[in-house]
């Protein structure tokens, strides 16, 4: 009877066996082209929470490197109903609060709700690098509606 058994796993084992070598590997999670998520879908993915729009007002917006880029100055809606958090952005010297002297080399930056989280006192500006800052264009104030200090809004959660 063991004889049997053992003959018949073997029959089995020789058909089985190369069946499965002939099976490819599965692919590598890195080998699979991921779908690039939108910015809305990324905020989503940070677990955005409310916010009064006062409390935003006057925190410094951080790059990667935990740099001051500017400080927001205003939140406002535009005309597509998309958030823009408003920071006077200049190159240099970043860290210094807008207004008086320094503020001559400075320009108003419209930065989108999606791309940045709320970490503390502070926002980090995630999904947009100083380049982007560079090339962004100036933000014009006529177009797009400002928000009271007493709305709430959404923003994502940052996290270290």
């Amino acid at each position: 009877m063991a004889v049997l058994f053992a003959v018949l796993f073997l029959v089995v084992q020789s058909v089985w066996l190369p069946t499965l070598a002939q099976i490819p590997p599965p692919t590598k999670p890195e080998a699979v082209e991921q779908r690039k998520l939108t910015p809305e879908e990324m905020m989503a993915r940070r677990f955005p929470q409310p916010v009064r729009v006062g409390d935003l007002i006057g925190l410094p917006v951080l790059d990667d490197q935990d740099s001051t880029i500017g400080y927001i100055r205003e939140v406002v809606r535009t005309p597509a109903g998309k958030i823009q958090l408003v920071v006077p952005y200049g190159h240099w010297f970043g860290w210094i609060r807008a207004g008086g002297p320094f503020d001559w080399n400075r320009r108003p930056v419209g930065v989108p709700i999606e791309t940045v989280a709320i970490l503390g006192r502070q926002v980090d500006a995630l999904d947009m690098s100083r380049e982007e800052f560079d090339k962004a264009p100036t933000y014009e104030a006529g177009r797009n509606s400002a928000l009271g200090p007493d709305e709430i809004i959404k923003i994502a959660l940052g996290r270290r």
